[in-house]
């Protein structure tokens, strides 16, 4: 099994094929924000120095992400793969975490960027909810994601709710800052080598099917 990086635009099925990697594998899926939510819950000096970042609305530097990344990849679970999301965000980050998996001799695997048209990436996120209790996220607008009951989540039984800036309007700036800020380090994982492009728009089978098709390459 490869190490994955996931890139793809908001609502293009990110979260959902990193949990279908995950059961299918039996890989950790880290996300780097899960991690630093998680570390910043110790009473250590590295748990309350994050914590008081997060609480002031500060952003966690990249040598300190890229400390804990390397602590967490060196895990016993890590040993048949991973998948990371939400990092790198940006080609200064790409470097450090490059020179990080050289320094520890571990492979970067593939990178995997998931395409998406925007208008439909638009309309899914319009049509996304989520459960407030246990964070499954499903959407009125795609079938495959739709839950088993309109309005509750199948996990918990919770009452659905959406987000606020969950609409089209909204979206179409959080997919142009993608763009800007994702293109350049796609720019740089391509000259790697090391990127392969899916199509995200004809669904949550379709796109697996093609990403598990990468991987056993």
């Amino acid at each position: 099994m490869k190490n994955v990086i996931l890139i793809a635009a908001p609502a293009a099925g990110k979260g959902t094929e990193a949990a279908l990697l995950k059961e299918q594998y039996n890989i950790p899926h880290i996300s780097t924000g899960d991690i630093l939510r998680e570390k910043a819950k110790e009473n250590s000096e590295l748990g309350r120095e994050i914590k008081s970042k997060i609480d002031n609305g500060e952003f966690v530097s990249d040598d300190l992400i890229i400390d804990i990344l390397n602590m967490r990849v060196q895990k016993e679970d890590c040993n048949n793969g991973y998948i990371l999301d939400g990092f790198p965000r940006n080609v200064n980050q790409a470097i450090a975490y490059q020179k990080m998996l050289d320094k520890i001799g571990i492979n970067i695997g593939v990178v995997i960027v998931i395409d998406i048209d925007k208008n439909l990436a638009a309309k899914r996120s319009a049509g996304r909810v989520y459960c407030p209790k246990c964070k499954e996220v499903y959407s009125i607008n795609t079938q495959e994601k739709k839950s088993k009951v309109d309005g509750i989540c199948d996990k918990c039984g919770e009452t659905l709710v959406k987000r606020a800036d969950d609409n089209e309007e909204t979206y179409m700036e959080r997919y142009n800052k993608y763009i800007e800020k994702t293109s350049p380090l796609i720019d740089y994982y391509e000259k790697r080598g090391v990127v392969y492009h899916v199509n995200g728009n004809n669904g949550i089978a379709s796109t697996h099917e093609q990403v598990v098709k990468i991987l056993g390459e």
